[in-house]
């Protein structure tokens, strides 16, 4: 009898100390990308972005920075709104084979959370967006996805680490395709 008591205090006291933890809010998505190019920075809202993708709405800012991609607009919306149909369980399965983490860690210096001083922590970010990403999109994901279930308030495009790459490709479209398609088609055929 005695141990029973002192099991359900035991019980008891852990249940009131994380009451707290219980209570913890969930993860918001990003609200703003931050471009970071040497020491210049410019901020972009993700609702700005979106407005900009689907309703051709579109601020002062985000249209001064868009110019600066030399890109038109139809490009730019083509990548933003562009869907990739991916099952949650294959995209895990790709984000934590090995392709997938190389994919991720060279990705993480380009994308990442502010103040990231580890690229685990940008690795982290980048698997729970997609995750979410997928689950916004019902199984499809976009560059807004993308975006709107990434775990911090804030997002780092870092332009430089972006740049370096972008010189071994010839434009994003096809960036995009060497980040999805190729490792993609390897795992569906698993």
């Amino acid at each position: 009898m005695i141990i029973k008591n002192f099991f359900l205090l035991k019980l008891f006291i852990i249940f009131i100390c994380n009451i707290g933890f219980l209570n913890i809010p969930k993860a918001k998505s990003a609200e703003e990308i931050k471009i970071v190019y040497s020491i210049f920075s410019r901020t972009i809202d993700v609702k700005s972005l979106k407005d900009y993708a689907l309703k051709d709405k579109s601020e002062k800012n985000l249209i001064r920075i868009l110019k600066l991609t030399k890109s038109t607009d139809d490009e730019i919306k083509n990548i933003l709104n562009k869907k990739f149909d991916i099952p949650i369980t294959i995209a895990s399965k790709l984000m934590y084979s090995e392709v997938g983490s190389v994919i991720l860690s060279r990705l993480s210096q380009i994308i990442h959370p502010p103040n990231a001083r580890d690229e685990e922590t940008g690795i982290l970010a980048l698997r729970a967006s997609v995750i979410k990403g997928l689950d916004l999109g019902d199984g499809k994901i976009n560059t807004i996805k993308f975006f709107e279930g990434y775990p911090t308030k804030t997002v780092i495009l870092n332009v430089n680490a972006l740049s370096k790459i972008m010189n071994k490709v010839e434009s994003i479209s096809e960036l995009l395709e060497f980040f999805t398609d190729s490792p993609l088609n390897k795992i569906k055929k698993i």
